[in-house]
């Protein structure tokens, strides 16, 4: 754990691919973690569920959720957040680009 601050340049972290459809780049904190995701349209993250709260803001393209249930779709400009513990899934209706705010910790960002 650092207790001193640090500076991030985001075009200085590699682009890991995760899948065919999912690419990001992460920043991990102490007791959080960011992410931009980049999704391809028809990309599908199937049902989970984790420990962290997770805040997406859209910044390009559209996502829909399936949040216990319910059916959310956030467009560009929308942030949805999902407490922990809460099962859900996410298809991306065209190519998104999004940040994604984890905490705690993900020991595997998706969506």
């Amino acid at each position: 754990m650092s207790s001193l601050p640090r500076l991030y340049q985001w075009d200085e972290i590699a682009l890991e691919k995760v899948t065919e459809m999912v690419a990001r780049k992460v920043v991990v904190g102490d007791r959080e973690m960011l992410a931009q995701v980049y999704l391809k349209q028809g990309t599908l993250v199937p049902l989970h569920e984790h420990e962290s709260e997770q805040m997406t803001y859209v910044l390009q393209g559209a996502l829909r959720f399936l949040v216990d249930g319910e059916e959310l779709t956030v467009r560009e400009g929308e942030v949805l957040r999902i407490p922990g513990h809460r099962a859900h899934q996410v298809v991306a209706l065209e190519d998104t680009f999004v940040l994604g705010v984890f905490s705690p910790v993900r020991n595997a960002v998706t969506a």
